[in-house]
């Protein structure tokens, strides 16, 4: 089954817990603490599989999950690091963060590998807490939660050629003859359910990788037959090739079918249309095929290529393949995505946000939220009083309890952090 899409949930690992421990040896006075630190949890990383062609591996994982790392133990014993979670995915594979749009990763090498979710860090034991001021520290922390996303994941095939066309214009009937592709060939629209690659040499030896897609109809950027779910497959074509049926044998017009390839391909992405195009009118074997190309030569712009083939009977193929393999020698590679794109994300990423903010229920209640600061909250071990206060000392310092004074919050108010509630003392 070819799965080019699939939504998926993945959660980093979180880190292990930190440990509270003190040295305790019999002829070693005021052994001080001995907690080691939490290991780290399991990053996620997808990674190219250049044996894998489609997503069916992931449409039935709806969540991956890490690994926590190992709790910190005694005698200064570190956690141990979980391994990473390694997801294997087609060339071309593009991860999208669904809830901000960003792109998070362009698979597009050989061998690449992009971290697409972060494991937590270790929480620190109390050992790492002692200075000279504080020379027993009573506390520890909680392991980081490791990151969670929800991801688009999506093949974009590599295709150097992508040939694109209405239904039943022999699309699948050229790739078939220009290469080892064997696709299937029926009498009836919509044979072709799924993409076919196909590796194509010209007469020098020079190869190429050609796409042959579903047929297109009027409405398949929108959503129309099975257009829409493959059009992305030629987003990172070099050259876009029309198939065309010259002798108009789905009694369609060549010049209209034309003008709705290009206008579906436009309204799917902007690029599209930009990309270099050559016309293959196909079936010129067939009578009337001569006569509708004199009229549909009229029409179009005179610097667009046309080649003139039979598919039927490989006539004209070989010097289709030979100006294609010049068109993709001449292009360059450009990127997939464009530089304020991939900008877009790292600004997301690395962008300062607020470390809290705080609104009040219609019971009184104030709440403080905040990535920040309920991060710190949720590495604070509350199992001594020393652990409290440095948690309090945390939120004056990010000038949460002047904030909350300026909004008028008095003794004795309930203040609440995720689930966990306390009253406010000055």
């Amino acid at each position: 089954m070819f799965v080019d899409e699939v939504e998926i949930k993945v959660e980093a690992g979180n880190g292990g817990d930190g440990c509270t421990a003190f040295r305790r040896e019999k002829y070693i006075s005021m052994g001080g603490p001995y907690g080691g630190n939490g290991g780290h949890g399991s990053d996620i990383i997808f990674k190219v599989d250049e044996g894998l062609h489609t997503l069916l591996d992931l449409r039935y994982q709806k969540t991956i999950k890490g690994k926590k790392g190992e709790n910190g133990r005694g005698k200064n014993q570190h956690g141990k690091g979980a391994e990473p979670i390694i997801i294997k995915v087609p060339l071309g594979t593009v991860v999208t963060d669904i809830d901000t749009g960003f792109i998070i990763a362009d698979l597009s090498k050989k061998g690449q590998e992009e971290l697409i979710a972060k494991g937590g860090r270790g929480g620190r034991g109390n050992t790492a807490f002692k200075t000279q001021t504080n020379t027993a520290p009573d506390y520890s922390e909680n392991g980081e939660e490791g990151e969670h996303k929800n991801l688009k994941v999506e093949v974009k095939m590599l295709a150097d050629v992508g040939l694109v066309g209405l239904p039943s214009v022999g699309k699948s009937t050229i790739i078939s003859m220009v290469s080892k592709s064997k696709p299937k060939i029926a009498a009836y629209h919509f044979t072709t359910l799924n993409p076919n690659l196909g590796v194509t040499k010209s007469t020098d030896g020079r190869s190429f990788v050609m796409a042959d897609l579903p047929g297109l109809i009027e409405g398949a950027s929108h959503g129309e037959g099975l257009g829409d779910k493959f059009l992305r497959h030629i987003e990172r074509t070099k050259v876009i090739a029309h198939v065309i049926d010259m002798s108009a044998s789905e009694l369609r017009d060549p010049y209209e079918d034309y003008i709705l390839i290009n206008k579906e391909l436009k309204d799917f992405n902007e690029k599209l249309i930009k990309k270099p195009q050559i016309i293959i009118a196909n079936k010129m074997d067939i009578p009337g095929a001569k006569e509708n190309l004199d009229e549909f030569k009229k029409k179009i712009d005179k610097d667009i290529e046309i080649f003139e083939v039979s598919a039927a009977t490989a006539k004209g193929l070989q010097k289709v393949v030979d100006r294609l393999a010049d068109l993709v020698d001449e292009i360059p590679n450009n990127p997939l995505y464009e530089e304020s794109q991939i900008e877009s994300h790292v600004l997301y990423k690395f962008k300062k946000e607020e470390p809290f903010t705080i609104t009040r229920d219609a019971d009184g209640t104030w709440v403080i939220s905040g990535k920040e600061v309920e991060r710190i909250f949720k590495m604070t071990k509350f199992s001594s009083d020393e652990a409290a206060y440095k948690f309090a000392k945390k939120l004056r310092r990010m000038g949460i309890d002047d904030k909350l004074e300026e909004m008028g919050i008095e003794e004795g108010d309930q203040v609440r952090i995720l689930n966990f509630y306390f009253d406010y003392k000055n």
